[in-house]
C-alpha cells in the first residue's frame, strides 16, 4: 500500500523506546512490597490505560488503602531514574526520525507516559526538539482505548486525522486511530507479541524494526 502521510505520530513506550522492561520492574517492586502475587494478566489489562486510569484499577482491583495519587508518586519514583538514564531508543528509530524531521515532516508524540518520565528521556536521545507536538494521554483524561489523544495529536499538528501516520505496538491503540481514519504502522515489542497477527491484519502495514523503513 502508498502512503504519503503529511505527518508522523510516535507512540514511546514499546515503539520508539525499549522501556516495557521497566514496567515489569515497577510492577514486581510494587507487588514485592505489599507482599501481592502480580494479577493475571495484569500488564495486558493496564498497557493501553493512562497513567491515572491505571492507578484507579490497580487500587480498585487490590482494594488498596493508597490512593491513586499515592500510587502514581510510587510508580514515578521507581521509574524516573531508568527514563532518565537507562531507557534505550529501538534500533534505527532515533535515525528514521532525524531522516524524516530533514524532510520537512511534522511529527508528533502520543504517549500514556506521564510528562515526567517522557521529558527526561526525549532528551536523554537528544530528540526532544525533534516533535511539533507531544500529547499525553492525561490531557485528554483517557487511555488509548478511544481514539481522544490521536485527535488531539492531529489537531495539535494542524493536519487531519486521515493524512497522519501513526506508529505504535499495542493493538487498543490501532484499533482506536483506524477507527478515526487514521493510517497506522504497527510496531513488533515483545510484550504485545500476542496480538501481533491482529495488529498486522488491522494496521495499515506492520514493521519489527525501523531499519526496514
Amino acid at each position: 500500500m502508498h502512503i504519503s502521510p503529511k505527518a508522523y505520530i510516535f507512540d514511546l513506550d514499546g515503539t520508539l523506546f525499549e522501556s516495557m522492561d521497566v514496567w515489569s520492574k515497577v510492577d514486581d517492586a510494587f507487588f514485592e512490597k505489599r507482599g501481592i502475587s502480580r494479577p493475571d494478566n495484569y500488564f495486558e489489562k493496564i498497557i493501553a490505560m493512562h497513567f491515572d486510569e491505571a492507578a484507579v484499577y490497580t487500587k480498585n482491583l487490590l482494594d488498596l488503602p493508597d490512593s491513586p495519587e499515592a500510587i502514581m508518586q510510587e510508580w514515578l519514583d521507581t521509574a524516573i531514574d531508568a527514563y532518565s538514564n537507562d531507557v534505550d531508543m529501538k534500533p534505527y528509530a532515533r535515525e528514521y526520525l532525524i531522516a524524516l524531521k530533514a524532510k520537512g515532516a511534522k511529527l508528533a508524540v502520543a504517549t500514556s507516559l506521564p510528562t515526567e518520565l517522557l521529558t527526561p528521556a526525549l532528551h536523554k536521545h537528544g530528540i526532544y526538539h525533534i516533535f511539533d507536538a507531544i500529547c499525553t494521554a492525561s490531557e485528554v483524561g483517557c487511555g488509548k482505548t478511544k481514539p481522544d489523544i490521536f485527535v488531539l495529536a492531529a489537531k495539535k499538528l494542524g493536519i487531519p486525522p486521515k493524512d497522519c501516520l501513526l506508529y505504535d505496538d499495542i493493538l487498543a491503540a490501532v484499533k482506536s486511530a483506524k477507527s478515526i481514519g487514521m493510517k497506522v504502522c504497527g510496531v513488533y515489542d515483545k510484550t504485545s507479541a500476542m496480538h501481533w497477527d491482529e495488529i498486522k491484519e488491522i494496521a495499515d502495514f506492520a514493521i519489527h524494526s525501523f531499519k526496514e523503513l
